[in-house]
């Protein structure tokens, strides 16, 4: 991956080249986007930049080759990782490293979720723990393999453990000569101050409907079908080629939501519908907790987009939903400026406790009771 090749974000990439060049590359290097926009792989282009600088003929073609199949010894990985029933206690992200390099192959543009789905471990939540904190000094305190730049690369360092992340302070203050820190997040706002505050800040934004059309057509995707998937995808690509390939989650996403409002509307009438809400929140708890909190933001846009169509923004709504027997247009009157705030307050909370391992089934139960209040709530005249 080289910063030519990627999907937009050239400006960025210019200036981070340029810096490159000059030998003004700051020590830690924090890069900052929203799911789908590309950030591992702008992260995977600066690492190949910065190794594959000064090199010519045959020693640049060795470099770029060894980065395409990210297996260049300078170049170290840390990222979530889960304890299954074949990995130990103390697990390092190096007994995950093949699984990394298909996965990042593979799906560049691939989410936490499908990190885990790649592993087998799906239910699972991970973290990047002080175990692996301690292999990243070990790493790093070691030789260049080329006399050049080592690379640490942290694929959503906001799963860094308080534990991990206070082990880094230091290292990240002051570390050894020609080492560079690539830490990626999706939301800045999720990492400690202190670890912020020690990197040097790039923000990516979402990719156009031009870039994501362009993209998808040189994939061989037709070009009304490749618009249609980047209207629908609003700058993710991830979503734009889940929806491709109709392995999207949002399919049972959809037929979630459904069966919650159904229930919820039902619920105030009869007794039975609290039933099948308590069975619903039993359903979606069994499934990991990053499919859940994927779901809770599915919600959170469903209702927005509900709340837009309400007051005639129709055309800033691109979510597509098809399950038998419902009409979203007739439930668009029911989310208006009386309850969006108060939906949105209730699935941000119950996206905080499950991150914090909360027991999903009473979190999902105790949101799907309060749907079914808020639903009823009137409309200002």
């Amino acid at each position: 991956m080289r910063f030519e090749d990627l999907v937009g974000h050239q400006k960025e990439a210019a200036s981070l080249k340029a810096n490159i060049a000059q030998g003004r590359m700051a020590h830690a290097h924090l890069l900052v986007g929203p799911e789908g926009s590309g950030v591992l792989s702008f992260a995977l282009a600066m690492a190949h930049e910065l190794v594959c600088q000064n090199k010519t003929g045959a020693a640049l073609e060795a470099c770029w080759r060894q980065c395409v199949h990210h297996n260049h010894p300078d170049i170290h990985y840390a990222f979530p990782i889960v304890s299954g029933e074949s990995s130990s206690k103390h697990s390092i992200c190096d007994d995950f490293l093949p699984a990394w390099r298909e996965f990042v192959s593979s799906q560049p543009f691939g989410n936490l979720f499908d990190w885990y789905r790649h592993l087998g471990l799906a239910q699972k939540q991970g973290n990047i723990g002080v175990h692996e904190a301690q292999e990243i000094w070990r790493k790093l305190n070691l030789k260049s393999f080329e006399g050049g730049y080592k690379i640490m690369l942290i694929w959503h360092a906001d799963k860094l453990n308080t534990q991990a992340a206070n082990k880094l302070l230091k290292l990240l203050e002051e570390p050894p000569a020609k080492t560079v820190f690539i830490l990626t997040a999706s939301d800045q706002g999720s990492l400690l101050e202190t670890l912020r505050s020690r990197c040097q800040l790039t923000t990516l934004q979402g990719f156009s409907q031009g870039e994501m059309v362009n993209y998808l057509t040189q994939q061989g995707v037709p070009n009304s079908t490749a618009i249609n998937l980047a209207q629908q995808s609003q700058g993710n690509m991830n979503k734009a080629l889940d929806l491709l390939a109709q392995d999207s989650e949002e399919q049972v996403f959809g037929q979630w939501m459904v069966q919650w409002i159904r229930s919820a509307f039902k619920a105030k009438t009869q007794k039975s519908a609290v039933q099948e809400l308590m069975m619903w929140s039993q359903e979606v708890a069994k499934v990991g907790r990053e499919t859940q909190k994927n779901f809770l933001m599915y919600a959170l846009s469903f209702f927005r987009e509900a709340m837009l169509a309400n007051y005639g923004m129709r055309e800033l709504c691109h979510l597509s939903i098809s399950v038998p027997g419902f009409d979203f247009e007739k439930f668009v009157p029911f989310i208006h400026e009386n309850n969006i705030g108060s939906i949105a307050q209730s699935i941000d909370e119950a996206i905080y406790h499950i991150e914090r391992n909360g027991n999903g089934k009473m979190i999902l139960a105790d949101l799907a009771l309060q749907l079914t209040r808020l639903l009823h709530a009137k409309a200002s005249v």
